[in-house]
């Protein structure tokens, strides 16, 4: 292939090997073809070559410069202009629900819980692009932040502007933040509807009870993976507020609520994953990616453009001209 070209018959291009032997045949059978005429002496003969003689060798040029341009049209040059068009055969309607609770400002991860699940998640939302994503928050009550869209910058745009400002009420009401991202999803028309649940704690709020938000998604058939948040043992987190209005941090224990979590994802279809660190997280959500991948169908239309008319005119071109060349200007060397 050179630059831009294919060739649709490659395998002809073996066939210029026989340029190179054709050189050697001529330079081993050159005197051979030429007339000899014995003399006593060449004294009265003395003379230079004249020019023509020296340009009769073009003639076989011309000749190798023919074969091999026929070679190369045989091997079918050409020219591809390739158009896709990709047509989405299965898609995937997604609701993020993040726990904002004051717990997920503790520093266990870096800088902590919130900032570091807000800067993964908007890489998943990225990597979705033939999907809808929507977004629920929820705390001690719960309310829906960005309905499912397929708008991207939307989803992202509201996603950075998630943090704790004491607007809702703190605690974590699990099942409210669950019932609130089935009801988002129930009517859905999408083949394949999941939930993404994070939560770094049990549920303490909320009037509605996360068994209950499970069989709701079950009805619906809504898959939901579950994701605990935060380290094993202790993690540095707000325990009070000081008088300037900023959050006291202490030693506090970690308490996801597990069994919860497993219970959930078991009966929805999904999977109940523990991320204690922010590589961790990282690799749970790209494993969500994996596990959810949204069916595409790819069309591509060639369009070949030949490029050999233009070489098998110039073989002819040169062919025509050698054979004037050799019954004019050259016919005394035949």
């Amino acid at each position: 292939m050179i630059e831009g070209i294919y060739f649709a018959n490659p395998t002809y291009l073996w066939l210029l090997l026989i340029i190179p032997i054709m050189v050697v045949w001529n330079i081993l059978t050159w005197k051979k073809k030429q007339p000899i005429l014995k003399m006593p002496s060449l004294v009265n003969f003395k003379m230079g070559s004249s020019f023509l003689t020296k340009l009769f060798p073009l003639l076989y040029v011309f000749r190798l410069l023919a074969i091999g341009l026929i070679i190369l049209s045989i091997a079918r040059p050409q020219t591809v202009d390739v158009s896709t068009r990709t047509k989405t055969n299965k898609g995937i309607d997604i609701v993020m629900a993040i726990d904002v609770s004051s717990s997920m400002l503790a520093q266990d991860l870096k800088p902590n819980r919130l900032v570091a699940l807000k800067r993964v998640a908007g890489e998943f939302i990225e990597d979705r692009r033939s999907d809808r994503i929507g977004l629920v928050v929820y705390a001690g009550e719960s309310y829906t932040k960005t309905p499912i869209t397929s708008d991207k910058s939307i989803v992202k745009s509201s996603l950075g502007e998630i943090n704790f400002q004491g607007l809702i009420e703190d605690g974590t009401a699990i099942g409210m933040g669950l019932a609130t991202s089935v009801n988002r999803l129930k009517d859905s028309k999408a083949k394949s509807k999941i939930i993404i649940l994070l939560t770094d704690g049990v549920n303490n709020s909320g009037f509605i009870d996360p068994k209950i938000a499970t069989e709701l998604a079950v009805e619906f058939g809504i898959k939901t993976y579950t994701i605990g948040l935060g380290s094993n043992g202790t993690a540095l987190a707000p325990v009070g507020i000081l008088p300037n209005g900023k959050f006291k941090y202490g030693l506090t224990k970690v308490e996801i609520d597990e069994v919860l979590l497993k219970e959930i994802s078991q009966k929805t279809g999904g999977i109940y994953f523990r991320a204690t660190d922010n590589q961790k997280l990282e690799e749970i959500y790209d494993e969500i990616n994996k596990l959810e991948k949204t069916e595409i169908e790819e069309f591509k239309y060639y369009n070949y453009e030949e490029k050999y008319r233009s070489l098998i005119v110039l073989a002819l071109a040169l062919i025509v001209f050698e054979w004037i060349l050799r019954s004019t200007v050259f016919k005394s060397f035949i």
